[in-house]
């Protein structure tokens, strides 16, 4: 096994975001929960995306769905699932529409309930909230307190439910959420389908596979902090699933395209994943992700050895964000280790108005509401961390 790098040996392999003069030098990004860098090597690979079209023209396709290969494998990894394939992986280039499929694959004449928390994404939020306003029952709990969010959703669950959504780890806290193998055993005894949605867990820390239950869709992404980018997101589907979502891709079942157009019902690929495919897409995306998983197998950022870093990294923050503690920060994510994901949440009185102050002094970080959130990576150094805090305090002042 390799020893993982340290931030300044990783720095040599992002020239275009980290560089070693000129004016982007001496900013700080905190963006690790949102944007990371993207080493070189993503580049380079958007550029072999091109070549290949201008040599291949439509044979390109071969060598695209080969990179999509690369990056349902790496998803695999990331889970840490054994006994999950290749192509048990749906691919698409946000986690909506992977979302939207598995809700089209539910009887939600005869499941009018589907049940989710106030502390989701807003890409379930908004989706469920228009599918409330249409008629559908919606129902959204507290996600806080984060420890015993699961025993609250199970107890909710009904016959009538068709799915349930929660996160694994909070987008606004970084709040781990444990327990949810009694989310999936509660709706499994009901009869409905559990949406995870991992995307501030894959690369920051590991995954349990005793939640991928028989009923239990993963649904992440590669934007934020496996560096992939845009356009990377993924649905890992339960082995053998049936299911016939009604937005449905042409991607979905590439056997019968030929088919005569007689009437017959819709069919669907014979993997289970297929069924959650969509249509024509940008093969770019999957050039880049593929090349950065290469990357990080090549140095030795591993699963095991991203955990370790952000947990490390968020200690840090945490620890000087609370050593520095005044009336204008109260720290909202949680204390061990263990309970925590990628980044460190503070609430501050004019959260915008912060992140702005902080952006004029090149310390690059965000807010949702009240709440500023700070995100290292691998490649970031102690120092430029505690900057990070320092700045932040100050212009909490």
């Amino acid at each position: 096994m390799k020893t993982p790098p340290t931030p300044e040996a990783l720095r040599a392999h992002y020239r275009a975001f980290l560089p070693i003069d000129g004016p982007n030098v001496r900013r700080i990004l905190l963006t690790g929960h949102s944007h990371q860098a993207w080493p070189d090597v993503a580049r380079e690979a958007q550029l072999r995306a091109f070549d290949d079209a201008a040599e291949h023209v439509d044979d390109k396709w071969g060598r695209a769905f080969a990179a999509a290969d690369q990056v349902r494998a790496a998803v695999v990894a990331h889970l840490g699932a054994p006994l999950a394939r290749v192509s048990d992986v749906a691919l698409a280039s946000n986690t909506h529409e992977l979302i939207a499929r598995v809700l089209s694959a539910c009887d939600l004449g005869a499941r009018r309930h589907v049940l989710s928390t106030r502390g989701e994404f807003h890409t379930v939020f908004r989706q469920l909230t228009r599918l409330a306003e249409a008629g559908l029952e919606v129902e959204l709990i507290d996600a806080l307190p984060a420890d015993t969010l699961a025993e609250r959703l199970a107890a909710h669950v009904r016959d009538d439910t068709a799915a349930v959504m929660v996160s694994t780890v909070l987008f606004e806290t970084a709040s781990v959420v444990p327990n949810l193998a009694f989310v999936n055993e509660s709706a499994e005894r009901h009869g409905a389908v559990v949406v995870l949605d991992t995307y501030h867990h894959v690369g920051v820390r590991a995954f349990d596979p005793a939640l991928l239950g028989a009923r239990t869709f993963v649904v992440g992404g590669g934007y934020k902090y496996l560096q992939w980018g845009e356009g990377n997101c993924f649905l890992l589907v339960p082995a053998d699933c049936a299911l016939r979502p009604v937005y449905t891709g042409w991607f979905a079942d590439f056997a019968h395209l030929a088919d005569p157009r007689d009437g017959r019902p819709v069919s669907y690929g014979a993997r289970g994943a297929d069924r959650f495919a969509g249509s024509t897409y940008d093969p770019t995306s999957h050039y880049r992700a593929a090349a950065v998983a290469q990357l990080f197998d090549e140095v030795g950022l591993t699963p095991v050895a991203l955990h370790a870093s952000y947990a490390r990294q968020t200690a840090r923050l945490a620890a000087a964000i609370d050593t520095r503690a005044s009336a204008a920060l109260a720290r909202v994510s949680p204390n061990i280790d263990t309970d925590r994901g990628g980044f460190v949440a503070v609430r501050a009185p004019n959260a915008a108005r912060v992140v702005a102050e902080l952006r004029a002094r090149q310390v690059f970080v965000d807010a949702r509401g009240d709440i500023v959130r700070l995100g290292p990576a691998p490649y970031l150094r102690d120092d430029e961390l505690d900057a990070g805090v320092a700045a932040l305090v100050e212009a909490a002042r």
